[in-house]
């Protein structure tokens, strides 16, 4: 089967050896997102502004393996402070209010800097 990538120039993406997202058949997978754009974090202090970007920057890398959010079946959210449910999640319904995949979201000790407040990742399948 076909196998194809998407990055989106993370410096992290050549270091670590990781794709923002492969496609192999008609399945998806989109790896753990942050809210990082040239090096820097957007939404600082914000879960919600954080959220947004992350689930734009998912919406790319998916248009890019000839998907989009309508195909996505799961999300996963990694947060470093669960009493950020409420923003977290109104950011994440703003996306998939009308699509309603399985979700989880857990508290996480950290993530890779100590202002990312979010990471998500996504499974997706086109029919």
């Amino acid at each position: 089967m076909k196998r194809t990538h998407v990055y989106t120039g993370s410096p992290w993406e050549s270091i670590v050896g990781y794709s923002r997202a492969i496609r192999v058949g008609n399945t998806i997978a989109v790896a753990g997102t942050t809210a990082m754009k040239d090096g820097k974090i957007v939404g600082i202090n914000d879960p919600y502004e954080q959220t947004k970007f992350i689930l734009q920057t998912i919406t790319y890398a998916l248009e890019e393996v000839d998907a989009n959010l309508s195909h996505v079946i799961r999300t996963r959210m990694y947060v470093t402070d669960i009493s950020n449910w409420e923003a977290i999640g109104k950011a994440h319904g703003e996306f998939f209010q009308h699509i309603q995949p399985v979700a989880t979201m857990v508290e996480v000790q950290a993530l890779i800097d100590p202002d990312l407040l979010v990471e998500i990742e996504v499974d997706a399948i086109v029919p």
